[in-house]
């Protein structure tokens, strides 16, 4: 019997997305001077507002406060009507350095391999039903509030009113075989400046969603007739982002991940450096499960990994493949060839995706699965404080030099040669 499925996503003037935003802007600025640097920054959001907490050691020197602003900035809340904004906003730091006794189990010494951060499960997930191997609605619902955003900051006289808290949720109808048949439902829900009458906002704004934006982002094709549009429901939606509501790191999980499809082992991304396996084996999960669909070895596949804090093997890869896999083998055996084939310790991942490099901030907003892998040339900010030993008089010295560095590299499709040989497709 066909059903019915849907994913959300959020626009990075979401509050919870301004949260993740500056955590891993932080986590950049700090590997940018010293990729050794250990990180687990959260951040809150609220009416002119920002805290962030957490656990830091690293060599490098942050001025944090203006690494807040620059992130605010870049979102796009510079205007003091939005009652939270770059220049004004309160900044409260309470970081503070690392605990001794979880360093000791995970940084790597003479006599010890680098082990997990932390215990837990992480899963990667992916399916042939989009180009980019994520689920549809989820791929949708990404494409409208980045489309959104990318019309706000560079084509604005499309859709002038436009502000940055954006909420999208596409519903996809399927067929009895798991495929998708066409697009049952779009809402799209967008922050805007004030309207002299409520009747005329609602009405330019339905219109403007409908002819300007869905049809840059969902496929003709996929719409019918019968296609449901809810476009800003509740009418009015001047207050938004910190100020309509308060944020935090880590709150927008599913958003981030799949959707909904697949699994979610719980643990968030953002403000964490790749020592932490909810994030760096989040990523290589999701690269296995990529590679496996790009090679045929099945339609969708999901990958588990779990460790135990303090050590390098992962306890368990579990592979799952719905009943979609072309090769006569339980998904047991694949997940024991899986488990060979892709060195899952936190080091290894580390160093076969570049995770040591300030890349993080852009899977912050819009996704961090289902990205294009690219290399692109970054500026390593490097501020050293020098004291005059008699006036006292601390001097920052700035040095910058240029990077090249692969950003989203658990997208790339490198091991479709391997899984192919070892499954003999």
């Amino acid at each position: 019997m066909p059903y019915l499925f849907t994913s959300e996503s959020v626009s990075e003037g979401h509050p919870d997305k301004v949260a993740d935003q500056i955590s891993d802007a932080i986590l950049d600025a700090m590997l940018s001077q010293d990729p050794d640097s250990r990180v687990a920054c959260e951040t809150l959001v609220t009416t002119g507002l920002v805290v962030v907490a957490g656990e830091i050691t690293t060599k490098a020197y942050v001025n944090v406060d203006d690494v807040v602003r620059a992130a605010i900035k870049k979102i796009g809340y510079t205007k003091a009507e939005y009652q939270f904004d770059a220049t004004s906003c309160g900044i409260i730091n309470a970081l503070h350095s690392q605990s001794p006794d979880i360093a000791q189990g995970v940084d790597e010494t003479a006599g010890h391999e680098q082990g997990a951060g932390d215990q837990g499960m992480m899963f990667g997930y992916a399916t042939d039903e989009t180009a980019e191997y994520m689920p549809m609605a989820l791929a949708f619902s990404h494409r409208l509030v980045s489309e959104l955003a990318k019309i706000r900051k560079s084509e604005l006289h499309l859709m002038p009113y436009l502000r940055p808290d954006v909420k999208s949720q596409v519903t996809i109808l399927y067929d009895d075989n798991n495929k998708p048949i066409y697009v049952d439902t779009i809402v799209v829900s967008t922050q805007h400046d004030d309207f002299a009458d409520d009747a005329t906002m609602l009405k330019k704004i339905n219109e403007d969603i409908r002819t300007i934006l869905i049809p840059r982002v969902i496929p003709a094709e996929m719409l019918r007739p019968e296609t449901k549009f809810h476009i800003n429901p509740t009418g009015k939606f001047v207050i938004g982002g910190p100020h309509g509501d308060s944020g935090l790191t880590g709150r927008k999980i599913i958003v981030d991940t799949y959707g909904g499809k697949g699994a979610h082992g719980g643990g968030a991304f953002s403000g964490k450096d790749s020592s932490k396996v909810d994030r760096s084996a989040a990523y290589a999960s999701r690269h296995i499960a990529k590679n496996m669909v790009a090679a045929g070895l099945a339609s969708e596949v999901l990958v588990q990994v779990a460790y135990a804090i303090g050590v390098a093997k992962p306890v368990s890869v579990t592979v799952n493949t719905y009943g979609t896999a072309k090769v006569s083998l339980s998904d047991g055996v694949i997940a024991e060839k899986i488990a060979q084939l892709f060195d899952l310790r936190p080091k290894a991942i580390v160093d076969r995706f570049g995770l040591k490099n300030p890349i993080f901030s852009e899977t912050a907003a819009y996704g961090h699965m289902g990205r294009k892998s690219e290399e692109k040339e970054i500026t390593l900010r490097l501020v050293k404080v020098t004291e005059d030993p008699e006036t006292k008089t601390k001097t920052e010295v700035k040095q910058e030099t240029k990077k090249m560095v692969t950003f989203f590299p658990w997208e790339k499709l490198d091991y479709v040669p391997q899984v192919k040989e070892a499954f003999g497709l």
